[in-house]
């Protein structure tokens, strides 16, 4: 069989169920307003939360490595690509988060396909939440170890699961994202760092999209649910999100670094990340640290947007932060409104399974913190006006009722 006729199979599978996907072209810097497939539109689809990518310190910070170091570190970091940058940047996430050690991985998804594997093995256990990130489910796969699954959030199902599951296992694992990518809600960390210790179990905390933007000092979902990072085994986060760079983090103690640099393989066997990134990185940690107003603002406009749909009866239910769901449901319905916000000048992506459960497709908004009040209700206003061609009983965000998609 030819590869054209194995991709024409695949293909025309997904084409039938709605979810063939294309990428599209952004050009210019991700700020509040970039170009789209050729149309000037407002960005509501990107991750650079705290509009730190474009910030001059940081892009000055950049420049000035590049000149000094080059654009690649020329090997992974146990030959010979272990630059002091890096040992400086792991220090100061390290220090950030109050913990003993850290270590940079190239992305997320290679953090926790990384780290997984490096602590469990066969007849250990994974628990995981249903709605956890697919790094999480492709690190328990290759660990090899025993996978449960409990309902979002839902604590009692973790206890009773933990309470039947926990005894014959080896070494057990929690693995939880700390906010929700698709949802915008935020686990309740410190109910399950409790119940983990009740029976003996490790934590991995997948930060990536609550580091920068929650808690009083932007140290992401355990600082806003009042959890020490003591309390968290593993803490894993991004540079490519809030923080305007690129790559990932772990944090932890200095036992986690090194059983990491020996055996986690995505880093082992990765090229470093590039100087320029690692001198972006450090820079947007400094802003994080010096410029709390931007994270006010970036919750601020959420607030704005999530009540603006309100007045409206669209629902943004859970979400309680920066990411802004509106479920639609039926894919076509999603994309059909996404191309309709296009064309008024608003970007915000349509998701469809599998990135959610089938039947939930929905726009993912997320505002930035240097969007403007008039911009939020511009696109905010324009959502109903897209939700209004369609009829009221096929859309469940018309629905008002909490938690309709968890």
């Amino acid at each position: 069989m030819s590869l054209e006729t194995i991709a024409d199979e695949v293909l025309d599978a997904i084409r039938a169920r709605g979810t063939y996907r294309h990428m599209r072209v952004l050009e210019g810097s991700q700020g509040p307003r970039v170009r789209v497939d050729g149309r000037d539109v407002l960005l509501f689809a990107g991750s650079n939360y705290l509009d730190l990518a474009q910030h001059e310190a940081v892009v000055e910070a950049s420049i000035r490595a590049t000149r000094e170091s080059g654009c690649a570190s020329g090997g992974s970091r146990l030959i010979s690509g272990n630059r002091a940058e890096h040992e400086a940047l792991e220090a100061e996430l390290a220090g950030f988060f109050g913990c003993e050690a850290g270590l940079a991985f190239n992305t997320g998804y290679m953090a926790n396909v990384g780290v997984i594997p490096s602590l469990l093995g066969p007849g250990d256990l994974l628990v995981s939440d249903a709605l956890g990130h697919a790094s999480i489910v492709d690190g328990a796969r290759l660990s090899r170890a025993d996978v449960r699954v409990f309902p979002h959030n839902d604590l009692d199902a973790l206890e009773t699961l933990l309470a039947a599951e926990t005894g014959p296992a080896r070494r057990t694992l929690i693995a939880i994202d700390g906010l929700y990518s698709m949802d915008g809600d935020v686990a309740p960390i410190a109910e399950i760092t409790s119940l983990a210790r009740r029976y003996d179990c490790l934590v991995l905390l997948d930060d990536a999209h609550g580091t920068g933007t929650l808690g009083a000092g932007g140290r992401g979902s355990a600082e806003h649910a009042a959890v020490d990072t003591g309390e968290i085994d593993i803490l894993m986060g991004t540079l490519g999100k809030a923080l305007g760079s690129f790559g990932a983090f772990v944090v932890g103690s200095h036992k986690l670094r090194d059983l990491l640099v020996n055996t986690a393989r995505s880093f082992i066997f990765s090229c470093a990340l590039a100087p320029p990134q690692v001198a972006a990185a450090r820079a947007a940690l400094n802003l994080v640290i010096a410029e709390p107003e931007r994270r006010l603002a970036l919750q601020h406009n959420a607030a704005a947007l999530r009540n603006r749909l309100g007045e409206h009866g669209i629902s943004t239910a859970p979400s309680t932060t920066h990411i802004v769901p509106v479920v639609l449901g039926d894919n076509a319905t999603t994309m059909a409104i996404c191309e309709g916000l296009l064309d008024q000048g608003f970007y915000a992506q349509g998701i469809r399974h599998p990135s959610v459960p089938r039947g939930t497709a929905r726009l993912r908004i997320t505002p930035m913190a240097t969007h403007t009040e008039s911009e939020i209700l511009g696109i905010a206003d324009a959502i109903a006006d897209q939700v209004a061609k369609y009829p009221a009983e096929s859309i469940p965000a018309l629905e008002t009722s909490p938690g309709q998609h968890s």
